[in-house]
């Protein structure tokens, strides 16, 4: 096997690798060693900036095969057959902590999907949950807030965290999902994936229906204990990235099974919940799953920085035959993942080879930092014009929505018939969790809101334990009584709340 010659980064061969130009073995060191200059300017700037929720993360490729004839829904082209196949990406990730926090922290798991189409990367970026904390993405830099750090102490902060949820009752759902054993998975390998929000589907008759999107662990659901989850923080922090790295280098590849929820339009005007409120889920008893096909990831990045680091999600990218909803932290996501990989990456973060389609890419688009391409060559950089080719091919457009309001305004996300935050966590605690689970969200629950405190702290708590009572009455005693308060007290002020 011949050498490499080493060279700097415009190519230029050198020798010294380790030692720097000087006067004499200890005398200062000469500017003009321009190899010194290079290696610490480079390393100084090694770090790109982390994402601000999902910092850390694991990732891996894959085929997606269809399995199910969904044809009659869209007319995405990943669906168009069975059997057809389309290489895929998926990235994992805790959502709060840093990019050095530990694996098995209590935290939803983002469940981030990238499918290289014929007609552009499909991105479906959903969580391991099937619903949010909150449901008007202008809430969102608030909530991340009381997820990070406090501005003075700078930790964690427990009072501000149950402040928040307390005076978000549209928190619940998420919160009793996060406090049972599901906030801390057995990694990456052992926990479903949903794309979370309300989409659509358009099929070749331009016909629509609302679509909510799930993906299935073949390897079976597996949680850590919340005991069992801070033993493994301090022997291996990395316990997901790792899992899931050996286990496709020794050939046990992860697969998930992927499946719909259909609702039509109709059924969606008359439907007892809002169904583009990403805090409810939609009853699979009333809208079964619809299986599509199967997500096998059976190859590692061969560099994590390069194509796991890099990997950029949006929901903005969608294909032809599937499209978005109302669902408003949806519709504020669209603008928002976007910008925040232009901010993190830079303008042409695309063309990075991860984020690539490996298919035509044809615009206008020029110029900009880290333009990696031939930058659209002496082609005209303008549309219309009467010399390039590339111009709209109208058997893409996509049909017109129907809106059901004329009226534009600031309205009350949780107004009359918006309001229910109770039923469906009630039913999340007394049908979904067996007794094992119902005892393991109670103290869950109980250790985190013990971390409370300051002047605020028994308003706090009074509060959320209102909200527990609400969803169900076996949920706000235990919880009550496992922080030592008077169940009475919290009951005279259930009607006075305002909540």
């Amino acid at each position: 096997m011949s050498e490499k010659k080493l060279t700097n980064a415009s190519g230029i061969p050198y020798v010294h690798h380790e030692d720097t130009k000087g006067v004499g073995p200890r005398g200062p060191l000469l500017l003009e060693d321009f190899i010194l200059h290079e290696k610490l300017a480079h390393f100084n700037r090694e770090r790109i900036a982390e994402r601000i929720v999902h910092a850390k993360g694991s990732g891996a490729f894959g085929t997606f095969t269809v399995t199910g004839d969904i044809t009659q829904y869209t007319k995405a082209r990943l669906f168009s057959e069975v059997g057809k196949k389309t290489r895929i990406l998926f990235r994992f990730s805790t959502v709060a902590g840093e990019r050095g926090s530990a694996d098995t922290e209590r935290d939803p798991r983002g469940f981030a999907m990238k499918y290289y189409t014929e007609d552009g990367n499909w991105d479906l970026v959903g969580n391991n949950t099937p619903i949010f904390f909150i449901k008007d993405a202008k809430k969102f830099p608030d909530f991340i807030h009381t997820q990070k750090r406090d501005p003075y102490t700078n930790c964690k902060s427990a009072t501000a965290v149950w402040d928040f949820w307390s005076l978000c009752p549209e928190s619940l759902h998420q919160v009793l999902f996060v406090m049972s054993d599901r906030g801390t998975p057995y990694g990456y390998r052992h926990m479903h994936g949903y794309g979370s929000h309300t989409f659509s589907m358009i099929n070749k008759d331009n016909e629509k229906v609302w679509v909510k999107f799930h993906m299935r662990s073949q390897q079976g659901i597996k949680n850590f204990t919340s005991e069992k989850a801070a033993r493994m923080k301090g022997i291996d922090p990395d316990f997901a990235q790792r899992d899931l790295l050996q286990s496709i280098d020794n050939g046990a590849f992860p697969k998930w099974k992927m499946c719909i929820q259909v609702m039509t339009e109709a059924q969606a005007r008359t439907h007892k919940f809002n169904p583009f409120d990403v805090s409810k889920t939609w009853s699979q008893k009333e809208f079964p799953l619809i299986e599509v096909g199967v997500a096998e990831l059976n190859e590692n990045a061969q560099n994590y920085f390069a194509q796991i680091e890099q990997a950029a999600f949006a929901p903005a990218h969608i294909v032809d035959g599937i499209s978005f909803s109302p669902d408003k932290m949806l519709q504020g996501r669209i603008l928002g993942y976007t910008d925040a990989q232009r901010y993190r990456l830079g303008a042409n973060y695309e063309q990075i080879p991860v984020n690539r389609c490996p298919f035509a890419v044809n615009n206008y688009q020029r110029d900009g930092y880290m333009r990696v391409d031939d930058n659209g060559g002496k082609d005209v950089n303008y549309y219309p014009n009467s010399f390039s080719d590339v111009r709209p091919d109208m058997s893409y457009s996509r049909p017109a929505d129907q809106l059901e309001s004329t009226v534009a305004d600031w309205f009350d996300r949780n107004g009359p018939g918006e309001d229910d935050h109770y039923t469906q966590p009630g039913i999340f605690f007394r049908e979904v969790l067996d007794a094992a689970g119902k005892q393991h969200l109670i103290e869950n629950i109980v250790d985190a809101m013990k971390g409370i405190s300051g002047p605020k702290k028994d308003e706090i708590i009074n509060r959320q334990l209102c909200h527990f009572f609400r969803a169900d009455a076996g949920l706000g005693m235990g919880v009550a009584q496992g922080l030592g308060i008077d169940v009475a007290q919290v009951m005279d002020k259930m009607p006075g709340t305002g909540i």
